[in-house]
């Protein structure tokens, strides 16, 4: 099932709470925080029934939050990505301009801001695991990094009307094709099984170079993202004031 964990907004005061939206059980770890629900899962079906449900209960805006794959081929794992529009299945979903600015700012103000990009992200409903792919993507787009939760995201914002944002980091660089191994443990629920690597890796031994090099650049992108909450914490960008 469909994952979320809710922070209420304070009791008494006129706020709602921001929905940040992941697809990774990690992801929804770092984005926790008060006024904050976050809501998480890999398989979209599952992932638009929570966020509907989410959405029911009232918020103030939508973030979609997490790691991307890269697309320009000059973006080291770890990149920061603050998104001015998607580009997906559902067209072309511009982000709230006021709120990315808000964004940037509390994100260069500190470790990031070497690190920090703006401009188009790509959705997509599968992985997209090859260089190849990712060049064909980035040729068509002009995007700078695809994941696979914001169009939903922003679909939503769009359909309730309140604003959307997105903050990615980059996980696979644009020249990586990521070993089948990378992808086999993912369950639909955003949480990662250890048995199907481990079955994949047995049946592919040749692949354990390139997992390690996944690691590496997986943690290059978690540091990114937990210095980026805490930057947008500090920054106050996930307070919004309704009513």
């Amino acid at each position: 099932m469909a994952l979320s964990t809710t922070l209420s907004a304070d009791a008494g005061s006129n706020t709602l709470p921001v929905i940040v939206v992941t697809g990774m059980a990690f992801e929804a770890r770092i984005a926790r925080g008060k006024g904050v629900e976050v809501v998480y899962a890999a398989r979209a079906d599952l992932l638009e029934r929570a966020l509907s449900a989410a959405v029911a209960r009232g918020c103030s805006g939508i973030v979609s939050f997490g790691t991307a794959g890269g697309l320009a081929p000059d973006l080291e794992p770890g990149t920061l990505i603050v998104a001015e529009a998607v580009e997906g299945p559902f067209g072309r979903l511009e982000t709230d301009r006021p709120w990315a600015d808000r964004f940037a700012a509390a994100l260069a103000t500190g470790p990031l801001v070497a690190r920090l990009r703006r401009g188009v992200v790509a959705a997509v409903t599968a992985p997209l695991v090859s260089a190849d792919d990712k060049r064909l993507l980035h040729r068509s787009t002009g995007a700078l990094a695809v994941d696979m939760e914001s169009h939903i995201a922003g679909a939503t914002a769009a359909a309730h009307g309140v604003p959307f944002a997105v903050c990615r980091a980059i996980v696979d660089p644009a020249w990586r094709t990521l070993p089948s191994a990378a992808t086999a443990g993912l369950r639909g629920d955003g949480t990662t099984a250890l048995g199907p690597i481990l079955r994949e890796l047995l049946r592919q031994p040749s692949q354990i170079g390139a997992l390690i090099q996944v690691a590496v650049d997986a943690r290059a992108a978690r540091t990114s993202l937990v210095q980026a909450r805490h930057a947008m914490g500090e920054g106050g960008v996930l307070r919004m004031v309704v009513g």
